[in-house]
Formats: C-alpha cells, sequence, structure tokens
C-alpha cells in the first residue's frame, strides 16, 4: 500500500508539471484590434507671442503688462510679436504707450503702440484730423454722459438783438457740426472700468482743418456751445443708420456756414461734417 501511495503521488506531481509546461509554452492571446475611424489629426505646432498679461487702458504704459503665450504657429499673422524672431521684446518695447486698449490675454501688436517721447494726442489722431479744445458743462454736455470715442453734433445758440423796440431779443439755434468724435474729456481718454467719469470742463474733439476754423469761429459768436450726443447706430461707419448720415451730407452739403468778421471782412466758412 505504501508503495501505491508513492506512485500515486509521483503520478499527479508528474501530471501537474506537465500541464504547468504546457501553460507556459503557450502563445500569448493577441490584445483587440482597434481601428480608427477618423485619420489621426497631426500635432498641433505651437510658437511664442506677445500678450498682455493684464488688461491695459489706453494711453498707459505696458511696462509690467507684457508676457510671453504660446499661440498656434498656423494662426500667428506676420502682425504678432513672436519670440523665436524677437526674444527681447518685452524689453525693447519698455516706456512704450498703449494706443489702443487691450485686454488681458490679447496679442500685442507693435501697431498699437507708440514711443513714450512722441505725443499720445498726435498720435491718435487720424491723417489729415486736427484735434480741438470746446469748453463744455454738465447742462452744454447732455448731462455729463458724453464720454471719449463719443459722436457729438455741435449746436452753437446766440442771442440776437430785436429790430423792434421794446421787444425782447430772439434766440437763434444752429447745428454747426455733425458727427464729431470725441477725442478726451480733460485729460480723460477712455472710460473706466466701463463707469462715467466725472464731467470735465473741456472736450476734446477731432476736426478736419476746416471743421476746426468753423468751431473756432462758432465759439466767439456763440453764447453757448451745445453738444447733442449723437447713437452709435448712425455715427460709425458700417452701423446701419450711417449710409443715411452721409446721404443727408450729400443732400446739403453747403447747409453748414458760419459767417465770420474779422476786422471788418465777412468770410463765410462751410462745415464739412
Amino acid at each position: 500500500m505504501a508503495r501505491l501511495a508513492i506512485f500515486g503521488v509521483a503520478a499527479a506531481s508528474a501530471a501537474g508539471a506537465s500541464f504547468l509546461a504546457f501553460v507556459l509554452s503557450a502563445p500569448a492571446p493577441e490584445g483587440p484590434i482597434i481601428i480608427n475611424a477618423q485619420p489621426v489629426e497631426p500635432p498641433i505646432k505651437l510658437i511664442e507671442v506677445l500678450v498682455a498679461a493684464k488688461d491695459i487702458p489706453m494711453g498707459s504704459r505696458v511696462d509690467g503688462a507684457l508676457d510671453w503665450m504660446k499661440w498656434p504657429e498656423d494662426g500667428a499673422s506676420a502682425t504678432l510679436v513672436r519670440r523665436d524672431q524677437h526674444a527681447q521684446a518685452i524689453e525693447d518695447l519698455k516706456g512704450s504707450i498703449a494706443r489702443q486698449s487691450f485686454f488681458s490675454g490679447e496679442p500685442i501688436r507693435e501697431a498699437k503702440l507708440i514711443k513714450s517721447d512722441r505725443g499720445f494726442m498726435s498720435a491718435i489722431l487720424p491723417e489729415g484730423k486736427r484735434a480741438i479744445a470746446v469748453q463744455i458743462s454738465a447742462e452744454t454736455s447732455a448731462g455729463g454722459f458724453i464720454l471719449p470715442n463719443d459722436h457729438v453734433d455741435v449746436i452753437m445758440s446766440r442771442q440776437r438783438p430785436s429790430t423792434e423796440k421794446d421787444m425782447p431779443p430772439s434766440l437763434e439755434t444752429e447745428t454747426v457740426l455733425k458727427n464729431l468724435r470725441v477725442l478726451a474729456i480733460d485729460q480723460t481718454v477712455e472710460e473706466k472700468d466701463g463707469e462715467r467719469v466725472v464731467v470735465g470742463s473741456t472736450a476734446t474733439l477731432e476736426v478736419d482743418p476746416r471743421q476746426a476754423e468753423a468751431l473756432t469761429a462758432a465759439q466767439q459768436m456763440s453764447d453757448k456751445l451745445v453738444l447733442s450726443l449723437r447713437s452709435l447706430s448712425d455715427s460709425i461707419p458700417g452701423t446701419p443708420g450711417y449710409a443715411a448720415f452721409l446721404l443727408e451730407q450729400e443732400r446739403a452739403p453747403q447747409k453748414g456756414v458760419v459767417r465770420l468778421v474779422r476786422y471788418g471782412k465777412t468770410t463765410d466758412i462751410t462745415t464739412r461734417n
């Protein structure tokens, strides 16, 4: 019996060893085959471009407000400042002033910056335009709701003495110029955090040379100049009402005339609105 038991154990061990050798020698099962229905997109090549690290208001210096940000190379136009082409841009642009506002994360374009050794107001004026100051108050500037970059009409009011005895003087009003852009209110050139600024005493308007003459004459002749705020929908090119404004000007190009008297000589200045 003892021999039979030993023989049985040996046989079982041999069978186990054979099964283990079979399992180990069997090929590993193949993994699942994955078929991509869509072609694999190539990786996007990124470059670093100069951006605003925080909001930069118009007229403020860019010092400490610039940083590099990764940007898709295919979407980087020639106007962007690239680190691989201008590695010292942050240092080189120190002291520059923002000609327009930048939002945080917005790419920097050098065309929107000016050097601090140039006059800011002259830099933001379009070619052929002038800046002229007009005295204002809350009652003559739409209650103080006029802000930089708004558009206004200039209305002149004056009293004319009556030609009849014991009759009060007559009041004349006339729209001298139309659709002028407001460049600044006192020293403020834009809104502050979207809120209305304090009413100033001087509005700086964008005019052409002929309009500058007419406005200067109107200030001398009038008792009061009133700024009438225009809607954005009819004052900026591309807005629905701007075409109607241009058509109105074409139909009545000689309507706005300011008569200036200098040393006894009368000159009619035609305003081009």
